[in-house]
């Protein structure tokens, strides 16, 4: 099969067959819980507010208006007034179309804005002078500015997709059935029309290269969230044996594969040599997955902890928990924080934050975010170098 009719047939695969989940990139950190569960974030909202919008200065423009000329054509429109219909129930659509006009506290649009700061940051290749005479703005290449926007089309895409409800779960407070149908019907014609565009607008860059990263990037996506809904599915998720070297790998299908492969492209849009379009895709793979890190700690480092909001079994501080407690010792802790068939998420979430998962998978963001660092080390110094390490403390200092 042709690339093409590949990439048009894969929306449908990204649809979870279970809830929705939240969006893993959420900047927004309140309080940090190490030790004596007290220590302030640098990540706090105001100091990450800062920091992307430091950014966005650098690259031109607000990546908020990145996706705009695709949001207010005709199609998207329509779609935007039959959301509206949506008013009033808990479908996720209505959070997602919020985000994208303006989010600042998740920052939907941030994969974009690192694409942008990372093709300013390696500037025109040295040693290939074939795309001089294209359009420059800012130091960024029109070529590379176009990718930012497939990047953020595809993951919004694949948000929309994800919002998708599992109608057999609805519970009354969710709204009346016939919506949340409707809701459905309206997320899967706004996601593949994203796509679609996304599509599009990668046959225009005519770089066979870039098309084939990014067709890899989808392929990866769409693995990684069949993986986690074949999980979800089972009923006996709970207990099963994942390691973090496969939490890892499976980590950066779903999370981190389309940063990094957006990265690279920007380079070889760019003519950058294999050297230093490795080094984009190793910056772009460890921000991910120590953005990824961060988001999954929120539960366990937040300083209201009767907060009851549950989370992820197959998040890194869990998965680290089981790891260094043992499997049957884990069994354990799950069946003593069951209660009338139920699992008390509050009170495993206090049985978690005593053992050593939490501080554990602490170190690994900061594993990874040193990794990010050190892939910046062949970039020369500049504004955008900056920026792309300001984002990296943010992520994983914890002071």
């Amino acid at each position: 099969m042709s690339l093409p009719p590949l990439l048009m047939r894969l929306p449908r695969r990204l649809r979870a067959s279970g809830p929705p989940r939240r969006l893993w990139w959420s900047p927004s950190l309140r309080t940090l819980s190490v030790g004596s569960w007290r220590a302030q974030s640098s990540k706090a909202p105001a100091y990450w507010n800062q920091v992307v919008s430091e950014a966005e200065k650098i690259v031109g423009y607000p990546t908020s208006f990145m996706s705009l000329r695709c949001l207010l054509s005709d199609e998207l429109s329509n779609i935007a007034m039959q959301v509206r219909k949506l008013v009033g129930t808990q479908h996720p659509l209505l959070t997602t179309a919020r985000g994208l006009v303006q989010d600042s506290r998740n920052n939907l649009q941030l994969r974009g804005l690192v694409v942008l700061l990372i093709s300013k940051a390696a500037g025109p290749s040295s040693v290939n002078a074939s795309c001089q005479n294209y359009d420059m703005v800012s130091g960024i290449y029109s070529c590379q500015r176009s990718l930012a926007e497939i990047t953020e089309l595809i993951h919004t895409a694949l948000l929309v997709h994800r919002g998708i409800v599992n109608l057999s779960e609805l519970q009354s407070s969710d709204g009346p059935l016939k919506d949340m149908h409707f809701g459905n019907k309206i997320a899967i014609l706004s996601g593949d029309f994203l796509l679609a565009n996304a599509c599009n607008g990668l046959a225009l860059l005519q770089n066979t290269k870039v098309v084939e990263l990014l067709a890899s990037a989808l392929r990866d996506l769409v693995q990684g969230v069949y993986h986690e809904n074949s999980i979800s599915a089972k009923e006996d998720h709970i207990t099963n044996d994942i390691g973090i070297s496969t939490w890892k790998e499976q980590t950066f299908l779903s999370h981190g594969a389309l940063l990094a492969k957006s990265c690279q492209a920007a380079m070889e849009l760019a003519k950058h040599d294999a050297e230093v379009q490795d080094m984009a895709f190793q910056y772009g793979k460890h921000m991910a997955m120590s953005h990824k890190i961060n988001s999954d700690l929120q539960p366990f480092i937040k300083e209201k902890t009767s907060d009851p909001t549950t989370f992820n079994l197959n998040s890194a501080p869990v998965v680290l928990h089981q790891e260094i407690l043992g499997r049957d010792l884990w069994i354990k802790q799950i069946g003593e924080a069951q209660e009338k068939g139920r699992l008390n998420y509050a009170k495993l979430r206090e049985t978690i934050k005593a053992g050593k998962g939490v501080t554990s998978a602490i170190d690994l963001c900061r594993y990874h975010g040193n990794k990010a660092l050190a892939a910046l080390e062949s970039f020369p110094p500049s504004e955008a170098r900056s920026a792309l390490e300001n984002i990296v403390f943010a992520v994983t200092r914890f002071s």
